[in-house]
């Protein structure tokens, strides 16, 4: 690479500062550190240079490293103490780090699997300056990570003793220090401007006038510096990147009667209008504190209640009881069965596991554990029930992280807040526009009344119903509902709960309920031997036929030896020595099975096929009444895995018969999804376990309809309490409403203003 000396006081390409010393020359660029020319060559060497179109000199000055200054990081103990997850060659771990301020920061961060060998995945929280990332321990160290980040000037805070004692996060009291100072200072001016109220200025000594106008500009000075200065950051900010953000014209309402009433005041033309201005800065920080304080209550309320509102099995005295995940505590013991999800970081008291990682790492690799072991929260059982001893108490909010990572987000198209941004941009040119063109008209017609007119529009033009009707009427719904049994994923899911046309129900589960059914077993009599293997073989299962058969049956239960499921066939493992099947007709081998009009589970031992069970689900309360309410209002489908033996019975609900689907697999609901989304539909789909999981995944809306099993999907938009599917038409009705106070808000707003 051609290099050449150039003189000083040359822009640095990287961070924009003056180069003071001779410096290097790469590729005709200026450099005026080691530093700045290192992280450059880096992007450069990895294609990524496009990180400086997002803003000129978008880098931090690079700081010379120290190379021991981490070195503390090689010690295993202390290591281990920072990571979250760590388990086999992956490990996972989240930075707080201050200096992250905009675009180009988050882009890099982002990108630092491909400027460092062995970083997997690397988000940004920017609203809480946080950088999650998940890595490779055989190929790059925590150490390593570390200094890599710190040569790029993004130094994490690592505080080895709060991270110990779960460290008590820094509250950003700045807001009450504004609103203080502006409550303050307000006060005052109304104070000093009682005269001035009452029309006492004509008797009121002039000296006197004037110095209560000069404090007023004074006490002003504050409110307008610092109590303000976020929104004039935002608008600086926004203008910065080339776009106009809510908070443009609210600063330039803001300079206009400041500067305004300064003018007054000097020339002696009047008191201005400091009590307008420190007034409105004032009730606008309370408003921005209560939405603050809004967000923090819906916040914990969605971290604690929803995603996952079903129970776990808990082992108490040797009874199985089904107990709110919440009321976990640690050293409870609690069953954990296949496809479910490991709650909190817990012992293995079972002989051994298969633990699936995806969630926390993307990949599909089974971890083997042994009894003894520690098993971390995320992760997703296969194989054989397991009891596990609880070592952490539960976190819903590590739990929601690992819902949010991106190998699970849906495809967000949501509309509403580009249309509120679009809304707002063009607002914000309306009110520049219009405060122009009424320079230009009194700068013609009447020159006098130019700085009083152009700076009352610019006043008038506050829009503050557009920065707060969205947040409040969304963060609202979602706690109304949350309230009512629909825990859903985020904001946006409830424009698109108000765009449907098009509603899909799996059955089995969904429209019935798991708990309740009749089992009636046809064949050969079953010995009590025969039930306790039928039993330690549904107990490992979340389906609801299984949960019916297992508990139907009174007797005990044994370890299996070897368990597994396939979704819509059956379910095969070993106990004793035996070999259980359980399933459909085409499981066990009945290949030439008739059509029966009803559902069977067949059973098969040691190869030799022993009878079916017919279970008869109950169809769950108020089913009949919501199907009625939206029979008229949407296209009603049904996918379901089982035989099409309820087919008459459920012709009442579904009135047209080429939207009913029996014998679907997983496979064929995804395409049927697909196919729906493709000719324009807008589709809700409710269904309730892995069979449903591709189809939650692609509908614009995915429901799991979960009664009181830990077993839920996280390609799903939310949860759905199943006692409350009958509420679905009024969740509908609800989300419509919302959006529809949202868009009377803006339009409420523009007529005001």
């Amino acid at each position: 690479m051609p290099k050449t000396i150039v003189q000083k006081y040359t822009k640095c390409y990287h961070c924009g500062d003056n180069c003071t010393t001779q410096i290097e020359k790469i590729d005709n660029k200026s450099f005026c550190c080691d530093g700045c020319k290192t992280v450059y060559e880096l992007l450069n060497e990895n294609g990524m240079c496009t990180y400086y179109d997002l803003e000129k000199n978008p880098g931090i000055k690079i700081k010379v490293k120290n190379n021991n200054r981490f070195k503390y990081l090689d010690n295993k103990n202390i290591s281990d103490n920072l990571l979250e997850f760590n388990e086999g060659d992956i490990a996972h771990l989240t930075f707080y780090i201050p200096k992250i301020h905009c675009a180009s920061c988050i882009w890099l961060l982002e990108n630092l699997y491909k400027l460092k060998e062995g970083v997997i995945t690397s988000r940004v929280n920017f609203i809480k300056r946080e950088l999650s990332i998940s890595f490779d321990k055989k190929s790059v160290s925590l150490r390593e990570i570390v200094e890599i980040l710190d040569s790029f000037g993004y130094t994490p805070e690592i505080n080895l003793e709060s991270y110990e004692k779960k460290k008590k996060k820094n509250v950003d009291r700045s807001i009450y220090y504004k609103i203080g100072i502006a409550a303050f200072c307000s006060g005052n001016i109304m104070l000093l401007s009682f005269p001035d109220y009452f029309g006492m200025d004509v008797i009121t000594d002039s000296s006197f006038q004037y110095l209560f106008r000069y404090l007023n500009l004074l006490l002003a000075l504050p409110v307008l510096f610092y109590s303000a200065q976020d929104y004039f950051s935002s608008a600086f900010s926004g203008l910065k990147h080339k776009q106009l953000n809510l908070d443009v014209p609210i600063s330039l309402g803001i300079a206009a009667i400041f500067l305004r009433s300064t003018y007054e005041v000097i020339l002696q033309l009047g008191p201005g209008y400091f009590d307008s201005l420190t007034g409105l800065i004032f009730f606008m920080l309370i408003g921005k504190w209560f939405q603050r304080k809004t967000y923090n209550s819906f916040s914990f309320e969605r971290d604690y209640k929803s995603y996952f509102p079903v129970s776990v099995t808990l082992i108490e005295n040797g009874y199985e009881l089904s107990v709110p995940l919440r009321e976990l505590k640690k050293h409870d013991e609690i069953l954990v069965r296949n496809h479910e999800i490991i709650p909190a970081d817990s012992i293995l008291r079972s002989n051994a596991a298969s633990i699936d990682y995806s969630f926390v790492t993307g990949e599909s690799k089974l971890i083997n554990k042994k009894k003894g072991e520690l098993i971390y929260a995320g992760g997703r059982l296969q194989g054989d029930s397991i009891v596990l001893n609880i070592e952490k108490e539960v976190s819903q909010s590590y739990l929601l992280q690992l819902w949010n990572r991106e190998v699970f987000k849906k495809e967000n198209n949501a509309y509403l807040s580009s249309f509120v941004l679009t809304f707002s941009k063009y607002f914000t040119y309306g009110t520049i526009l219009t405060a122009l063109a009424t320079l230009l008209w009194w700068s013609i017609f009447n020159p006098a009344n130019v700085l009083f007119s152009v700076t009352s529009v610019l006043l008038v033009a506050c829009p503050c119903a557009l920065a707060l009707s969205l947040p409040f009427a969304l963060g609202n719904s979602l706690s109304k509902l949350g309230i009512k049994g629909l825990y859903l994923k985020n904001a946006d899911t409830v424009e698109k709960i108000s765009e449907i046309d098009t509603i899909i129900f799996d059955k089995t589960g969904t429209l019935t309920q798991s708990d309740i059914a009749s089992v009636k077993f046809i064949g050969t009599e079953l010995t009590q031997n025969l039930l306790t293997y039928i039993k330690s073989a549904t107990r490992q299962s979340t389906h609801p036929l299984s949960k019916a058969i297992y508990n139907d049956i009174k007797a005990e239960y044994l370890d299996t030896e070897l368990f597994k499921e396939v979704p819509s066939k059956g379910i095969f493992c070993l106990v004793a020595g035996n070999q259980i099947e359980l399933g459909s007709a085409f499981w066990v081998g009945l290949e030439n099975e008739n059509e029966v009009n009803e559902s069977r589970v067949y059973f098969s031992f040691n190869g030799v096929i022993k009878g079916y069970f017919v279970v008869r689900n109950k169809y769950r309360e108020g089913i009949d009444v919501l199907f009625g309410k939206l029979a008229d209002k949407y296209d009603l489908h049904l996918l379901s895995g089982d035989q099409d033996k309820e087919k008459d019975f459920l012709k009442t609900y579904f009135k047209n018969e080429a939207y009913m689907h029996f014998f679907q697999n997983p496979v064929d609901k995804l395409n049927y999804v697909q196919q729906l989304k493709a000719s324009g539909k807008k589709i809700l789909m409710l269904g309730d376990g892995l069979n449903d999981a591709g189809a939650l995944k692609a509908a614009d809306v995915g429901i799991s309809v979960s009664e009181d099993v830990y077993n839920f999907s996280p390609a799903c938009d939310g949860i759905l309490e199943g006692n409350n599917i009958k509420n679905l038409n009024s969740f509908i009705e609800f989300s419509k409403s919302s959006i529809t106070i949202i868009i009377a808000s803006l339009g409420l707003s523009l007529l005001y203003n």
